[in-house]
């Protein structure tokens, strides 16, 4: 009798895993919130990184709709210093490059 062939697992087709389920809804569109507010900081903030980047829709999880107006707003909120561009405190790469015993001053 010939041995039966299993056909291996498509990625899509795999059970489990990290990205398995439904996605998050959008936070905008649960509370039927058609327009993003600049003005609304501590909503924006959600969207924001600890470094100051824009969160992708993937881990936010707003719609197409949203997320540009989150990006706008976010952007408008920066220029009128309601949001920070980036962390604040934090080393920059000089001060890294001390830590690791090179001196770029030389």
């Amino acid at each position: 009798m010939a041995k039966a062939r299993r056909r291996p697992v498509r990625r899509r087709d795999r059970k489990g895993g990290p990205t398995s389920g439904r996605r998050k809804p959008c936070p905008y569109c649960r509370d039927k919130i058609d327009q993003v507010d600049y003005k609304d900081v501590s909503a924006l903030r959600r969207f924001i990184s600890e470094r100051g980047k824009i969160r992708s829709r993937r881990i936010t999880g707003a719609c197409r709709r949203h997320q540009s107006q989150v990006a706008r707003a976010v952007k408008r909120a920066r220029e009128l210093a309601l949001l920070p561009y980036v962390a604040e405190g934090g080393s920059d790469h000089r001060d890294r490059d001390r830590d690791r015993g090179r001196d770029r001053d030389r």
